[in-house]
């Protein structure tokens, strides 16, 4: 009996302990909504545009010889009912096709960081300006992407949505002629109509930029990206103005591209705002303070009004920041150190900070990308992270796994259930999370995620579900990001 007495005794001990540790845990509120309805995107012409939109929010501020002009961004979610055929589909539908994208993503990320890059040059310097900002839209609509922006090409300015993009460069557009173009919601550019459009030669300093530059038989330079899918663009490489409401930005590098097939289906293009030398951040270099942010709203239909702001503008004054991270081997990418991970207000114990560091190859780390949507965390962080959660949340009722998702609950016929707190440890800056950023809905039936998922590769990623309602600023002169909680408004 004393044999069987001792074991008994130190699991009540861990028991009573448990009870206690999870009693002193912090909680948070989540108030429940489901899966929002598909919408539309507003109906634009070549004659109202951007400035239209704005009566009368739109606000102009001076400064010195600076101004911030600030347009709406919007989610897709929140924009009003569109009565065409193409919106008939289901939030559930909408959720796994974001999904099925948020994977082939992931795949494109981890392969660049397989590929060595050449660092490139120095940005192009270019006299101090205004500051500017543009609308931006969520692309679930348009069938690639995750937010888009509204913007014009060329001389007369030809408005189309671009793809936002911090994990890629090279600013590219489809053009005619097309030898292969893929369907866009606004007309293919005409470069021919453009009287600001010139072709660069193979031996252009720009030209010698490109990873991988090529040359026409007319001595013209070729450009070429690969996305991880197996999706490209390809054409002439050359310079462009690019039109941000009443701010144009000349001579910027832009892929002209007359062969394009896979991702971007729906966007005219994508707007690369990485961190290497063909960047536009780094094109504009400090006319603009080499800064950007942005502020991704919720995608549960929030009403609440947000920006994206290239210049010194853009960085809020609220913001906590963290170092950005220099790969030697991949410039392109904004990596951050993420020093741990506490659920309930303690440290997950099994999450270190040597778990998130790039080798001397350049693989590992961790990185921000706006075009993600799920965080994945290396995987043995993931589920020191995962077990910590459960732990805590524990009082939840479990619910079957969800796609990518091994942490679902059942919270049918409630509408407010408690929720341990989780904050992001970078160096410098403590993330704290709301609730609704690692809590989501996955379908009708009241099934809710922890939004987290883990990955074999050993680049980690902080995307743009766990991003919501924070201005994100990248501020590439001071060599940091920022966070600013409830930056939306």
């Amino acid at each position: 009996m004393e044999g069987k007495a001792i074991p008994f005794l130190f699991s009540f001990i861990f028991l009573s302990l448990t009870v206690t540790f999870a009693g002193e845990l912090h909680y948070q509120t989540l108030v429940l909504s489901p899966l929002p309805k598909p919408q539309s995107l507003p109906i634009w012409t070549q004659d109202s545009q951007t400035l239209s939109v704005l009566e009368p929010e739109q606000t102009t501020t001076e400064s010195y010889s600076e101004t911030t002009v600030s347009l709406q961004l919007h989610h897709i979610d929140s924009l009003s009912s569109s009565s065409s055929s193409k919106f008939n589909i289901t939030p559930e539908a909408l959720f796994n096709l974001r999904l099925q994208r948020d994977s082939v993503r992931v795949k494109t990320l981890t392969s660049l960081v397989a590929v060595k890059t050449k660092p490139t040059g120095s940005h192009v310097r270019a006299r101090r300006s205004r500051d500017f900002s543009g609308s931006i839209i969520s692309g679930l609509a348009q069938g690639s992407g995750e937010y888009f922006t509204r913007l014009g090409i060329g001389t007369p300015a030809r408005y189309v949505y671009m793809v936002l993009d911090t994990g890629s460069d090279v600013v590219w557009i489809q053009c005619r002629p097309c030898r292969k173009c893929y369907t866009q919601s606004d007309p293919v550019f005409d470069p021919t109509k453009s009287s600001s459009f010139v072709g660069l030669s193979c031996g252009s300093p720009l030209c010698r930029r490109l990873d991988s530059p090529g040359c026409s038989n007319r001595r013209r330079c070729v450009y070429q990206v690969s996305y991880g899918d197996g999706s490209f663009t390809s054409g002439e490489f050359s310079t462009e103005t690019l039109t941000f409401q009443r701010i144009r930005v000349k001579n910027v590098a832009i892929g002209c591209g007359h062969d394009n097939e896979g991702l971007f289906i729906g966007a005219a293009g994508l707007l690369g705002l990485g961190r290497g030398g063909l960047s536009f951040p780094r094109q504009s270099g400090r006319r603009f303070g080499r800064k950007f942010s942005y502020c991704l709203v919720d995608r549960s239909a929030s009403s609440k009004p947000s920006w994206i702001i290239f210049g010194n503008s853009s960085v809020s004054r609220n913001s906590i920041f963290t170092p950005l991270l220099a790969n030697p081997k991949l410039e392109t990418f904004y990596y951050v150190g993420l020093t741990g991970i506490s659920v309930g207000g303690v440290r997950v114990p099994g999450i270190k900070a040597s778990m998130f560091k790039f080798d001397a190859t350049g693989n590992g780390g961790v990185i921000i990308d706006s075009g993600t949507s799920v965080t994945r965390l290396t995987q043995p962080a993931y589920v020191a992270m995962r077990d910590a959660f459960r732990m805590g949340a524990s009082n939840l009722k479990r619910g079957p796994e969800f796609s990518l998702f091994d942490t679902c609950f059942d919270l049918s016929g409630q509408t407010v259930v408690k929720v341990p707190t989780v904050v992001l440890h970078f160096v410098g800056a403590d993330v704290s999370l709301p609730a609704s950023n690692y809590l989501i809905p996955v379908d009708s039936s009241g099934r809710f995620c922890f939004a987290f998922a883990g990955t074999m590769s050993g680049l980690s990623i902080i995307g743009n579900i766990q991003q919501q309602g924070f201005r994100v600023a990248y501020d590439l002169a001071g060599s940091r990001v920022g966070f600013s909680s409830r930056g939306c408004a």
